[in-house]
């Protein structure tokens, strides 16, 4: 079994950054695929980044070229770092774990965290 606590989240600006980290414990961390989500107010569950078990990413294109996801295997912890934020990525962001090849769909996640409140002012 594998628990995710999510951090880093606040407010901020439009064109601003932030940094949010998801720390992992319990069995393996490097053999799960890891992947974050986020939902706004009222909108389904939505796609943002993953990282695979051997480092190969797959990014929304929604975020292209603006987030990127890493992972530290010393630390256990995932990363994902967000530039250029827009309101349009304002929502609660939540680090997701699977086993196996990652995947955009939520269905097949084993392990969920709690999430991080990210607000994105104009």
């Amino acid at each position: 079994q594998v628990q995710l606590v999510e951090s880093g989240g606040g407010l901020v600006q439009a064109g601003g950054s932030l940094r949010l980290s998801c720390a992992a414990s319990g069995r393996t961390f490097t053999n799960y695929a890891m992947s974050w989500f986020r939902q706004a107010p009222g909108k389904e569950r939505e796609f943002v980044v993953a990282v695979s078990s051997q480092g190969t990413t797959n990014i929304a294109d929604s975020v292209k070229g603006r987030f990127t996801i890493s992972r530290d295997y010393a630390k256990n912890t995932v990363y994902l770092q967000m530039n250029s934020l827009a309101p349009e990525d304002t929502g609660v962001y939540i680090c997701a774990a699977m086993w196996g090849w990652p995947t955009t769909r939520p269905d097949k996640y084993d392990y969920w965290g709690q999430g991080t409140q990210v607000t994105v002012s104009s």
